[in-house]
């Protein structure tokens, strides 16, 4: 077929993980020969001002839930389930219209893919007989994700397509996709030269901490003093684009050998693959490359809503553990490295977890769906 394919991935900025896995899928269909592929922060471009505001009480949500004031997690849990009629999901759908049918008329996409869950995308794909579809980033399902003209869902796990079926969805409807991450996590060659190799020994027992751009982990100082004390570990911490988190530890701990302090990295897979374990937040992003790496995972304080809803989805699938204070997660880490069995099972279950590359899945999936549409129309 001569028709050269061209992609729309919507996407927003409300934390990185929409961000990460359009930018996966675009790579994919790159790799695959399209050449025409957008990306697009529709929030940011249909309403700069909502979004500016939106953006920074997503993370001062994040940042005032550690005092019990959490106001996403509350209206997570509100909107939940939802009816897709109502006036809260209504609105949604109104959200991007405008600026999102300028961008069809100027791109003439042959297939749309949703990131974020964006409701204005099937009102206007259904008009215009464009396929749509939704990649959900996490392992829980939420209401916003849902609308009656989706072509097709792409899940992380096989209980969210028994949810999706379970309201009406058909199962042709809905694939176990996983969610998409670069290529990177998913055929690291453990073979190569590891740039990190020299300042983490990867013969020694060593958990790294991703404490984050915003620095919403929170309590670092006291994990990396509690975890020294755990016999011949040694402690690695990536700030993200936190200098201000940065300076100080490089400062505090620049006469602790066993203490490795990093900014931003772009090879984060080399730094996680000679990790005997890792401690983060429970972003779907995170949790789908640990588990493509076979990291076993110590989720701290999940936030109320899809944080806790993907930690606790872990935790019951044997591969995660939760805690709630230093104490907890230390003691788990401890026992942990004390049971050499436990590393390997949790290994195991991973490797059933994380089964395909999503994005090239979904890319080739995506693409099949494409050419049906366009041979249909000649």
């Amino acid at each position: 077929m001569n028709h050269k394919p061209k992609i729309l991935i919507l996407t927003a900025s409300y934390g990185d993980g929409h961000l990460q896995a359009a930018r996966a899928l675009k790579q994919s269909f790159l790799n695959q020969g399209v050449e025409c592929v957008r990306v697009v922060d529709l929030m940011r471009e249909a309403h700069p001002f909502l979004n500016t505001i939106t953006t920074t009480l997503y993370l001062t949500s994040t940042q005032t839930s550690k005092f019990g004031l959490d106001y996403y997690g509350w209206s997570y849990y509100m909107t939940r389930e939802t009816k897709p009629d109502l006036a809260w999901n209504r609105y949604f759908k109104i959200i991007g219209k405008k600026k999102l049918k300028e961008i069809i008329a100027e791109e003439r996409p042959d297939a749309i893919i949703n990131t974020f869950p964006f409701g204005a995308t099937p009102e206007l794909c259904r008009g215009l007989g464009i396929p749509c579809f939704t990649v959900l980033t996490d392992f829980a399902l939420h209401s916003r994700w849902i609308h009656p003209d989706i072509d097709k869902y792409y899940v992380a796990a096989e209980e969210l397509k028994e949810q999706l079926v379970s309201i009406g969805c058909a199962p042709r409807q809905v694939e176990v996709s996983g969610i998409p991450i670069r290529s990177d996590f998913i055929h690291y060659d453990y073979s190569q030269p590891n740039e990190f190799a020299m300042q983490v020994d990867p013969w020694r027992k060593s958990v790294l901490i991703l404490a984050g751009s915003y620095g919403v982990l929170g309590n670092v100082d006291e994990m990396i003093r509690e975890l020294l004390a755990i016999d011949d570990c040694q402690v690695a911490v990536v700030c993200g684009r936190n200098r201000k988190l940065e300076q100080k530890l490089l400062a505090q701990y620049a006469d602790q050998p066993d203490v490795h302090i990093f900014g931003f990295l772009e090879n984060i897979h080399q730094l996680m693959s000679i990790s005997s374990c890792i401690v983060s937040k429970a972003g779907g992003l995170t949790l789908s490359e640990s588990l493509a790496l076979r990291i076993p995972l110590f989720i701290y304080k999940p936030f109320a809503g899809q944080e806790k809803e993907n930690a606790l989805f872990l935790a019951n699938k044997g591969v995660a553990a939760i805690s709630n204070h230093t104490e907890e997660l230390v003691s788990q880490i401890r026992s942990f490295f004390s049971d050499e069995k436990l590393a390997a099972d949790i290994k195991a279950r991973m490797t059933k977890l994380q089964p395909k590359c999503a994005a090239e899945f979904i890319a080739e999936d995506v693409l099949r769906t494409v050419n049906r549409t366009v041979g249909a129309h000649k």
